[in-house]
């Protein structure tokens, strides 16, 4: 298929941030050809071609989420604001009452791709935990979701191998006998049926639809897997090239666990010191990082996936984003999962990202600008995926994932600064169309890979049956809860020589 957008402003993200007031953007297939005000397919027959009246508009790349969770869609609203190690009692319990069919996990998928698409993500890596463990089917059943509703995607599989009470400091001294003897069972599946999982999810997915839908490797967090199995998904992901995520001081109490149980190392040094800190390495969260961690990070050339909304969400803290960029590395921005950041909307992420760190540090030439905010968006979140196809720019040789913005629209009126009101004026809601590898996915609001009706209301019938299982799952949180808040605060009290919440702290720690 062949089409051309004629007469549209374009932002085209090269190397040198060019915008074209006014230019035809051609696409062959997958690709974009040409760029330009003179563009045009010279030997193509006027059936060939779908054109597309680019006037009063914005053809710019696609967003990038460059974290997700997808296995808790169906979740959005559901919980209020808690610190993180609360929160996942009730978000992933290694409960068998948690646990779905492949069905409903297509159809949770399809409803966060969905929201995405409409709101111009052309591409999302999504860090999926199940629950309790990865199966064959259920690992199918979400690149099912992601390959019939179009976006690009790239998959790994979010289980930690060891038992809950390893992860965390304190808890064991804190449970009662049969609560502790609980949270020391053996985790769901152990490393051998993990990359039993992740030969599956290669073999049968890795470079699917004319490469839209790859995979990835995730060991969750360091904390929360042995070094063997460690080991096995950096093999993994360098015989592959794949994305690595990792989740990696997220939290102070994740800061405290480093002194409590890898002897006194952060846990960036640990992943140095095992080897596996690498360009491959999408680090996730990256909040509670002192200087030493940024230069590991930064000679590594690891990438680092920035969640604003989340990390308010859960109360993780702010990222150091200028110290980071100082340093050259590179970042991404992601919305987490949709139960920490219940809209799946990259454009309020991005201009979260804009505002937060400006009450982090006084020096106000220090606040990230709309440009480095829309780098990290688009260009950031290309780079973290690792793709052998070139993503994130509107010039000849790129896949064509672009989106088309009204400019005709209150969020653009008037234009004064393009980029600024991208960033912090837009909301999704000017976005007409979306494409992802040169096929039209969403047109003026309207999906048109799937019945969008169709999935809504069978995520709802999902929903109601699984209405009596969610009250087992929260039962057993509220038993465990009481002391997952005192390991909290007794974290939230230790001094790690820095503060990454806004102001002092101190005074609401007891």
């Amino acid at each position: 298929m062949r089409t051309i957008i004629r007469n549209a402003r374009v932002l085209t993200m090269d190397d040198r941030d060019t915008i074209i007031e006014r230019a035809n953007v051609l696409i062959d297939g997958p690709f974009i050809v040409a760029v330009g005000p003179d563009a045009e397919f010279l030997e193509a027959t006027p059936s060939a071609v779908r054109e597309i009246d680019g006037q009063g508009r914005l053809v710019m790349p696609g967003l990038v989420n460059g974290h997700f969770h997808s296995p808790v869609n169906h979740l959005k609203g559901s919980l209020d604001s808690l610190p993180l190690e609360v929160f996942m009692l009730y978000e992933s319990p290694a409960l068998d009452a948690a646990a779905m069919s492949p069905r409903a996990a297509y159809v949770r998928t399809m409803l966060g791709a969905l929201e995405m698409l409409k709101n111009g993500v052309t591409a999302v890596q999504d860090d999926a935990f199940f629950v309790p463990a990865p199966t064959p089917e259920m690992i199918d059943a979400v690149m099912q979701a992601y390959a019939d509703c179009g976006i690009r995607a790239t998959l790994a599989l979010d289980q930690p191998n060891v038992p809950e009470i390893d992860k965390l400091p304190f808890l064991g001294d804190m449970l009662p006998p049969r609560l502790k003897a609980d949270l020391a069972a053996p985790a769901p599946m152990d490393s051998v049926g993990l990359l039993s999982c992740y030969d599956h999810l290669i073999r049968s997915w890795h470079g699917a639809e004319g490469g839209r839908l790859r995979a990835a490797v995730s060991c969750s967090a360091p904390q929360r897997v042995t070094p063997d199995y460690f080991g096995a998904l950096d093999d993994l992901s360098r015989t592959h090239d794949l994305p690595f995520y990792v989740h990696m001081l997220e939290t102070k109490l994740q800061r405290v666990l480093g002194d409590e149980k890898f002897g006194g190392r952060s846990l960036i040094r640990y992943v140095h010191d095992l080897g596996f800190l690498s360009e491959r390495l999408n680090i996730i969260h990256a909040v509670w990082i002192d200087e030493a961690d940024i230069d590991l990070i930064a000679a590594a050339g690891s990438i680092v996936a920035h969640n604003p909304i989340s990390n308010l969400r859960l109360g993780s803290g702010i990222m150091p984003f200028r110290r980071l960029r100082e340093k050259a590395v590179p970042i991404c921005l992601g919305t987490d999962e949709a139960i920490a950041d219940d809209a799946i909307n990259m454009w309020l992420v991005a201009k979260i990202a804009g505002l937060i760190h400006n009450i982090s540090d006084p020096d106000y030439e220090r606040w990230p600008t709309a440009a480095e905010v829309l780098d990290c968006l688009i260009r950031g979140g290309a780079k973290a995926m690792r793709s052998a196809a070139k993503l994130g720019c509107i010039v000849p040789g790129y896949q064509a994932d672009l989106i088309l913005v009204d400019l005709d629209t209150l969020p653009f009126t008037p234009l004064n600064d393009l980029k600024r009101q991208l960033v912090y004026c837009e909301s999704g809601s000017s976005v007409r169309l979306t494409m992802v590898a040169g096929r039209i996915v969403v047109e003026n609001g309207q999906v048109t890979t799937v019945d969008e009706s169709a999935v809504r209301a069978e995520a709802r019938a999902h929903a109601a049956r699984f209405s009596g299982n969610q009250g087992v799952v929260d039962r057993a949180a509220s038993e465990l809860q009481p002391f997952y808040r005192a390991m909290y605060m007794k974290a939230a009290g230790r001094q790690v020589g820095m503060n990454r919440w806004v102001g002092d702290a101190a005074p609401s720690i007891r």
